[in-house]
């Protein structure tokens, strides 16, 4: 019979310890539960988290965010041991552009570059010339030259946003992200009838509808950035709740308002980053598991075009 879960503070203390022990690194996503952000040595975005993972000097890297996530950060550290305290953390977008079709798909487009979002498998990195964010995708796809014919996979509403904001056509992969998706202009429309001074701020994930909206679009770090700088006192946040917890040890004085998702809840969580568990956390430390592992040839071809994307984000 396994031992009881340690509680409340006593489950803290032995995150702590296991933490030290270990020489690990709990590095976690705006997405997470706020427990999870509160005790997690690094919190940021995508981005930040890809940079974060490329040069800690842990021995472990504990990845409270999704698979796609701590995939990536295995790709950057092949001698660390990166551990993702639930597995079945995986995401929507990810899981809607696999490898192979991805790559059979690639077949109609031989001269075309590829420029895949993070939110996709090693797989799919591996079939890509550079990766980007949603904080840098603009700059990345600018950073070819406008000659240059361009695939962008896998989430079609980030897309249609650096088309916008770059003036070029991109043949898009037609993903989308559960999350993101069920922001509607009808739902918003009615939240800015009842709050009409709150900015509307939104995630690139979300449909043109909603964007052409929103007051600031923007990475989920640019989203936090805009709530910190904005004299505004009233948001109205598309994107995934998590983000409102630092946003309101940011701006305790501001009122942030979720923005309703179709399916008719009052706020919109996202059900894989909410996998994770600061009991998950903690079992994952205990037992060195689970584990993120790849081939060495997956990993060295998924390396190539994030360390551009990387070079291109410094």
């Amino acid at each position: 019979m396994s031992a009881p879960l340690p509680q409340g503070n006593e489950l803290l203390r032995e995150i702590e310890r296991l933490r030290k022990e270990l020489d690990a690194v709990v590095l976690a996503h705006y997405y997470q539960d706020p427990d999870i952000q509160d005790l997690a040595d690094f919190v940021g975005d995508s981005l930040q988290l890809s940079q974060q993972a490329a040069r800690t000097k842990a021995k472990i890297i504990a990845f409270c965010g999704v698979h796609f996530m701590a995939e990536t950060a295995k790709i950057l550290n092949p001698d660390k041991q990166v551990l993702l305290p639930d597995l079945d953390a995986g995401c929507s977008l990810a899981d809607r552009c696999p490898a192979d079709q991805f790559g059979k798909w690639l077949e109609q487009y031989p001269d075309h570059k590829v420029i895949s979002y993070i939110n996709c498998s090693a797989g799919v990195k591996a079939l890509s010339d550079v990766i980007c964010t949603s904080s840098n995708a603009e700059k990345i796809v600018n950073s070819f030259p406008r000659s240059q014919k361009i695939v962008f996979a896998p989430d079609r509403h980030l897309g249609a946003w650096v088309e916008k904001k770059t003036g070029r056509e991109l043949v898009k992969w037609p993903g989308f992200c559960i999350v993101h998706e069920q922001f509607t202009e009808r739902q918003l429309s009615k939240l800015k009838v009842r709050h009409p001074e709150a900015k509307l701020i939104a995630h690139p994930e979300c449909e043109a509808s909603v964007l052409a909206m929103a007051d600031y679009v923007g990475s989920t770090r640019g989203l936090l950035e805009y709530v910190k700088s904005s004299p505004a006192r009233s948001f109205i946040v598309a994107t995934e709740v998590g983000i409102l917890h630092l946003m309101a040890k940011a701006r305790p004085d501001a009122e942030l308002i979720p923005a309703p998702p179709s399916s008719g809840c009052n706020c919109s969580i996202c059900p894989y980053m909410r996998l994770n568990s600061l009991e998950k956390l903690y079992l994952c430390l205990r037992d060195r598991k689970p584990e993120i592992t790849l081939s060495e040839d997956l990993r060295l071809r998924a390396l190539r075009p994030v360390q551009r994307m990387l070079e291109l984000s410094a």
